[in-house]
């Protein structure tokens, strides 16, 4: 028994916790309910949850303090809640992270930490729709990740980016897993309350020994005890109560120790050094930290002293060539709170710390090793070689171990770098190179052929400039410094480094619409962008009124009519044989204080005449630099009450957030019932008025509707999607339903699955697009109901598609956060791809400015709505982001490509929010929203052809909510309304009859939509009226009001006079005409 009495070297160790000043203060930190420890260390860096949501990571050095700004660098790469990540025992940098979304990823930090945020992973693992619990290296394989889900056990080898084992046989989700330190086995904790040891490569079923655990349902966590035959868990027991539980894998059957402690309902967190035997318990929600000795003997757990401090968030171990040996530093623990992080050093105590004390280092475990994941799974075993911590035997004396940070085990390091790849300098936006190479691009691409590859992350050491150049943004616009960012620049003149990635091009088969570009396009690219800033600043400065940046309440921008000198008649006779009326056209203020400084006004009129061509050469007008919108003040009104569909009933609440929920075209609307069956209810337009009480005649689907939709070249033709992966085919004549009917006139098989959503061509007729639950998308040729083509690459649930303007071209936004652009007919894969809204409620997508950006709608990471704007050939990041208001809807769009004007809404909601999509910043541009006195379902809009343009009606729709269907109308109030707004309707592109056939499409005959002119005969158009030039008006001889009018003033008189006149109605009638009084005969006598 004298074993008993033996001291242990460890027994004293004593916490010691640091002022705050040495923390890492000022961050934030939520509740994640979540089998992770929410933090990682490895020997150079610091990896934590980030924010309430937990979808970032923040990483840090190890040694890193002080106060935290929100604006940090972070790892933008999940969509949901980080559950679990772990840093590689052999590469300081390599950091592995599990999520919610599903996915697996791999990041690889710099060797100086993030600098920026990081939204690319190096590689990606997904687990099939099966949320991700842990993930974790293997201890002696290099290029060896485990990761669980649901049941499964999953390994992956990172050098070949696959999967190379998965099982499926635990009954129940994965708590926790613990690999032993040789590298032989696993031990898993199980939600069946049984634990497991696993050998992935053992013949035959896996799973080696299975015993109870803890007999509650709630979290547990399992710890191998180093190379030893044992494992501790901790959990609760029947009565909620936190156990701690050794057991022998000889005799796994029976626990070797069971502890009880309290009734606290945080999971203990097993902290364990192999190396001391050191043994920490962090309780999530604990302001304790327990530390406890492990004996191969009875009592087997030895209490230590216990730390008391903040509320624990997360917990790990810092490794052991990382502690300050020097100081008798034996294990140190980053404690995770709600806004800190505490680095707990535990210390023994001793007379002296000049010397290194050997007794208290024994040999730990190395970073080097030889053995790979192909040659571990092939069955050899190798273990790591030790390393001892005693400074004077180490390579570098008493420096610290250098950390291994690269390189990369599983990306190429062998690729042509040559001179001009390595020094090339990005283009600016709208340049004659760019145009011509709109392949280029920044963001993700891949081709069918090679895939998705890493980037080449060249690094380059350039000695300080003369100059230094101005930094550029992703979309090449001038940014300019903060004042922080200037500091650290000129504290680091004498060692910058600069990070050039290696752009991929991609052939002009895939770049989108770019045989389409005007002149007006290459009209960009002058010298005067040039001092884009510039003009901005004096616009600021001298403006009276500003944009605000809140949708909710936009403020107009307005000229100032002191700056814009009247025109002299002469100047006036000279312009008006012009096309371009330039009084309609504001001028730069910039070049307006320029001329007046310069008293010139050749100069002054040279200047409007180059704005106004500036202007009539592109269509898309913006609220920047005095320029304001057309569409401003956009009317929203709805028809009069004899138009309205009332006294619906039995409203479908049920349908899928991937469905709109409600379609019209210009005969008849379609609305889903609720109740079985899957009815869709069909109203004849023509026929307004109050619904009759009874039975409403619908479409009887038999399964439930996922999603519906007319056909835009066929009023009588819908096409229904039901959760059987069937689409059903209706047609409906004409007069509409009489009864209810079950019969349509085609089935189509499309999926195994249930469907998201389908799509009909926006060209060619009888081409129909479905997508399914399996992460595929197809399209069929409904003549003969066969299928065409096949789209994969999605990992994760498919939101929504839509077709490009030319019809060639698809995009897609999935809920693994990107945004993907296909290629039909030429590719299986995405041509490009980029990230898209972080939130994983829903998303929108559609395509503006003739299919050269993408519009897409979704959520931020506080579910915050928001409307993003991309460059179509450049999706690594938005141009501009707008965000709304926190609201469970989807933001549904609609977007006019005449007008550029996006409308978007929810369900439920009573606004339409309304913008402009333009080319130039800040690319959304806030009109005036729509508010409807009551709350909408669903919004359809018709054709540009069912436009009263007489009454400049630009837009019109159906909204539909809870008992009416009501027709909307959007106008632009103009005074000359009574001729045709040339200006507002420019020829449009025909989209209510088919371009082309399907045979066509398919066989890559691609035929662009014809435009047609929407003015009603016998109307005249506004430009032909201001192009007139006016009269000449003799001037009176006698003065008026002391002095003799000019022939400007007479003239812009008799323009005010004709305008009124033309606003007054004319008629020769009288009222007293109407009167009743005496007969003519009495006037005479």
């Amino acid at each position: 028994m004298a074993w008993r009495f033996k001291a242990s070297k460890y027994k004293n160790a004593a916490p010691i916790v640091p002022k705050a000043e040495a923390c890492v203060r000022e961050i934030c930190v939520g509740s994640y309910q979540t089998y992770g420890n929410n933090i990682a260390a490895s020997g150079a860096f610091m990896a934590f949850n980030w924010e309430h949501t937990g979808s970032s990571v923040a990483v840090l050095p190890l040694d890193d303090c002080g106060r935290k700004s929100k604006t940090m660098p972070l790892l933008h790469g999940h969509t949901d809640t980080v559950t679990d990540l772990k840093f590689s025992p052999f590469h300081d940098g390599l950091l592995a992270t599990a999520s919610q979304d599903c996915l697996v990823k791999i990041w690889h930090i710099p060797e100086k930490g993030l600098e920026q945020s990081l939204s690319d992973p190096e590689a990606i693992f997904s687990h099939k729709q099966r949320r991700v619990e842990t993930v974790g290296f293997h201890p002696t394989a290099d290029g060896l990740m485990y990761s669980t889900a649901a049941g499964c056990v999953a390994l992956f080898d990172l050098s070949t980016q696959k999967e190379i084992f998965s099982n499926n046989e635990h009954p129940e989700v994965i708590q926790s897993a613990s690999w032993r330190e040789d590298g032989s086995v696993l031990a898993t904790s199980c939600k069946d309350k049984c634990v497991r040891i696993f050998d992935p490569r053992a013949a035959g079923s896996p799973i080696q020994l299975t015993a109870e655990s803890h007999q509650s349902i709630k979290d547990s966590r399992v710890v191998w005890l180093g190379n030893q035959q044992r494992i501790l868990t901790t959990g609760f027991d029947a009565a909620r109560l936190r156990q701690v539980i050794i057991r022998d894998v000889r005799n796994f059957s029976t626990p070797e120790k069971t502890l009880e402690l309290d009734c606290s309902t945080g999971i203990l967190m097993p902290l364990f050094d192999p190396d001391t035997n050191m043994l920490f318990l962090a309780g999530k929600g604990d302001t304790t930290i327990n530390y406890l000795e492990i004996t191969d003997k009875d009592p087997y757990l030895i209490e230590g002293l216990r730390h008391t401090g903040e509320q624990t968030k997360g917990a790990c171990l810092v490794p052991k060539r990382a502690l300050k040996v020097m100081e008798a530093e034996v294990n140190r623990v980053l404690q995770l709170t709600s806004n800190m992080v505490i680095p707990i050093m535990y210390q023994v105590p001793r007379k002296t710390y000049r010397d290194f004390h050997a007794d208290l280092y024994p040999e730990t475990t190395g970073y080097k090793t030889e053995l790979v994941a192909g040659e571990w799974l092939n069955g050899s075993n190798q273990a790591v070689p030790k390393m001892s911590l005693d400074p004077a035997k180490r390579e570098h004396g008493d420096e610290p171990i250098i950390p291994r940070l690269g390189p990369k085990p599983f990306s190429s390091t062998t690729g042509d770098v040559s001179f001009d790849k390595v020094f090339a300098v990005p283009l600016a936006p709208g340049s004659h190179e760019n145009i011509s190479n709109v392949g280029q691009d920044s963001g993700v691409e891949m081709t069918p052929a090679q895939g998705a590859k890493p980037d080449l992350i060249v690094e380059i050491e350039i000695k300080k400039k003369h100059e230094r150049e101005p930094v550029v943004a992703g979309n090449g616009v001038q940014k300019s410094l903060t004042t922080s960012e200037r500091r650290k620049s000129s504290a680091d003149d004498d060692e910058s480094s600069d990070k050039i990635f290696e752009q991929n091009s991609e052939s002009s088969e895939n770049s989108t619409e770019g045989e389409d570009r005007t002149d007006a396009d290459l009209r960009r690219s002058c010298s005067s962008r040039s001092s884009f800033a510039e003009r901005r600043r004096i616009y600021e400065n001298r403006s009276k009124s500003q944009v605000d940046e809140k949708p909710q309440s936009p403020v107009p921008l307005r000229r100032e009519h002191s700056k814009v000198e009247p025109l002299k008649p002469s100047q006036q006779q000279q312009q008006q044989g012009n096309v371009i009326d330039t009084k309609r056209i504001s001028v730069p203020e910039g070049k307006l204080m320029e001329e007046h400084r310069r008293g010139n006004g050749a100069g002054l009129k040279k200047s409007a005449t180059e704005a106004a061509f500036s202007a009539a050469s592109t269509k898309r007008t913006s609220t920047v630099f005095g320029k304001v919108s057309k569409f401003r003040h956009l009317k929203g009104t709805p028809g009069h009450k004899s138009t309205h569909i009332e006294n619906l009933r039995n409203l479908s609440r049920q349908i899928p957030g991937e469905c709109n929920g409600f379609h019209a075209n210009q005969e008849r609307v379609a609305v889903p019932l609720s109740g079985p069956g899957g009815k869709i209810a069909i109203f004849e337009l023509s026929r307004p008025g109050r619904l009759p009480d009874g039975v409403i005649p619908s479409l009887v689907n038999g399964s439930n509707i996922m999603d519906f939709q007319w056909d835009p070249f066929d009023a009588q033709r819908l096409a229904v999607a039901c959760d059987d992966g069937i689409v059903k085919i209706w047609h409906i004549e004409a007069g509409g339903l009489s009864e209810p009917t079950n019969t349509p006139a085609g089935e189509l098989t499309a999926h195994l699955d249930k469907i998201y959503f389908i799509r009909f061509h926006p060209l060619a007729a009888d081409v129909l697009l479905t997508a399914s639950y399996d992460m595929t998308i197809k399209l069929w040729d409904l003549r003969t109901m066969s299928e065409k083509c096949s789209l994969s690459g999605h990992t994760d649930q498919i939101f929504d598609f839509a077709w490009s303007p030319c019809g060639r071209l698809g995009a897609t936004v999935c809920k693994d956060g990107k945004i993907r652009v296909y290629n039909p007919r030429k590719s299986e894969t995405p041509i490009r791809e980029g990230n898209g809204p972080v939130g994983t409620r829903g998303a929108r997508i559609t395509w503006a400015l003739d299919g050269h950006y993408i519009v897409c709608t979704g959520f931020d990471k506080v579910s915050e709505r928001q409307i993003s704007v991309y460059n179509a050939q450049k999706l690594s990041a938005p141009l501009n982001t707008a965000s709304l208001d926190v609201s469970p809807s989807i933001l549904i769009p609609f977007y006019d490509e005449d007008s550029s004007t996006l409308f978007v809404t929810g369900k439920g909601d009573s606004t339409i929010y309304c913008y402009e999509i333009t080319d130039e910043e800040p690319y959304i541009c806030p009109l005036s929203h729509h508010r409807c006195t009551s709350l909408h379902q669903g919004l359809s809009f018709l054709t540009k052809n069912h436009c009263d343009v007489a009454s400049v009606e630009f837009s019109k729709a159906y909204r539909l909510t809870n008992t009416t269907i009501e027709p909307l109308s959007f106008t632009v109030p103009r005074i000359k309304s009574e001729l045709f707004q040339d200006d507002l309707f420019p020829p449009t592109r025909i989209n209510w009859s088919a371009t082309l056939s399907a045979e066509d499409w398919f066989a890559s005959n691609d035929k662009a939509a014809p435009k047609v002119s929407l003015k009603p005969e016998g109307m005249e158009t506004l430009s032909s009226i201001q192009q007139v030039p006016a009269q000449p008006i003799k001037k009176p001889d006698h003065p008026q009001f002391g002095g003799q009018k000019s022939e400007y003033e007479i003239n812009k008189q008799q323009e005010i006079q004709k305008s009124v006149s033309a606003r007054m109605e004319f008629t020769t009638k009288l009222e007293q005409d109407d009167m009743e009084g005496v007969d003519e005969n009495e006037w005479q006598e």
